[in-house]
């Protein structure tokens, strides 16, 4: 079974077993010659295909739900553990290291009735756990996601989960770092409307298409934020050429309705690194390692962080040790999906920009 882990610029083609294979691909086969159907017990995901290019696609009509089969195993999970234990290790007590696997929406989402077409998820981040240091924090955010899945947590037609499945992952993080979070009463939401995501790009089925939602995000009140960026030059396969001076800019970007790009309103995306600094003042600098799911929490801390500061493994380039010491640093948290804390070039990548 091959199986696509796509960012919004990067995209891996891998086969369902726990080597992976990274490349910049595109697709644009035709899904009806090799669409599978299988019966499932639920009446909203009753049909269920899988294209040519690996997307499982549920359903039909408005309701419909794509997303990717998880192709890992442990081994390099244990990896990226030890990856995240060399950093403890090198801060020792000066920093507070945490670790949040992010689940996927197949692990909560795909029905019994096809559950061979994926691996499991929840043994892959338990086994990611295990390998952890006493010394680091284990985020679990699991079984919080799961309380909430009848809820809006995963985007129906993106590869990401919503903002708001990000939302309950900080409330899990800030309770592990012993600080104050607020609920959503203190935000405002924020609607685009008929929102189509990566989905149908990778899997080319029109009933994805035919079937947008709502990408809803929250933009806290009462407290003040101010995001400096260092945005990356890139060039071919989206290598970092060059990098600009800091400029300030917004942290929240809005899309018109329709845009296919909406989870970008955090940042503008992955290729920068930025510090916002809130009006929060209780000494606390968190540091986030990321990948593109990481985008979405940083937005919920504001009300518990002083400085907030955000780097995308796979565009910064410099000292991660160096830059948490120069930026006074206190906490870091880890926070990429299990499809990214499966592949080896993760943590090796962060064992060379320690």
């Amino acid at each position: 079974m091959r199986r696509i882990f796509a960012e919004i610029y990067i995209m891996m083609l891998t086969v369902v077993t726990p080597a992976f294979a990274g490349a910049h691909i595109a697709y644009d086969s035709d899904v009806n010659d090799v669409s599978t159907r299988a019966k499932s017990s639920a009446s909203s995901s009753s049909l269920a295909r899988k294209t040519r290019s690996g997307i499982i696609v549920l359903g039909s009509g408005k309701d419909v739900r794509a997303f990717e089969p998880y192709g890992g195993g442990h081994d390099n999970g244990e990896k990226y553990a030890d990856a995240i234990n060399r950093y403890k290790k090198a801060f020792g007590s000066s920093v507070n290291v945490y670790c949040m696997v992010i689940p996927t929406a197949v692990e909560y989402y795909c029905p019994d009735s096809i559950r061979s077409w994926t691996h499991d998820e929840k043994s892959a981040i338990d086994a990611i756990f295990s390998h952890l240091s006493d010394s680091v924090t284990r985020v679990d955010i699991y079984d919080v996601l799961a309380t909430h899945k009848s809820e809006n947590i995963y985007s129906r037609t993106d590869h990401h989960w919503a903002p708001l499945g990000a939302y309950y992952a900080a409330g899990c993080f800030a309770d592990k770092a012993g600080l104050p979070f607020r609920d959503l009463s203190s935000y405002d939401s924020v609607v685009v409307r008929n929102y189509v995501g990566t989905m149908y790009t990778f899997s080319k089925d029109m009933a994805v298409k035919n079937a947008p939602e709502d990408f809803t995000y929250y933009v806290p009140r009462d407290v003040d934020y101010k995001a400096t960026y260092i945005k990356y030059k890139l060039g071919r396969n989206r290598r970092v050429t060059g990098e600009s001076l800091p400029v300030d800019d917004v942290f929240f970007l809005h899309y018109n309705d329709g845009s296919p790009s909406a989870y970008c309103t955090f940042m503008g995306g992955d290729s920068r690194t930025v510090k916002v600094r809130t009006s929060t003042k209780n000494g606390r600098r968190l540091l986030i390692m990321k990948d593109s799911y990481g985008n979405a929490l940083p937005g919920y801390l504001f009300y518990s962080f002083e400085e907030i500061h955000i780097l995308d493994f796979r565009y910064f380039s410099k000292s991660v040790v160096e830059y948490a010491r120069r930026n006074n640093i206190s906490d870091m948290l880890f926070a990429n999906n299990i499809f990214h804390a499966s592949l080896e070039s993760t943590s090796n990548a962060y064992l060379r920009i320690m």
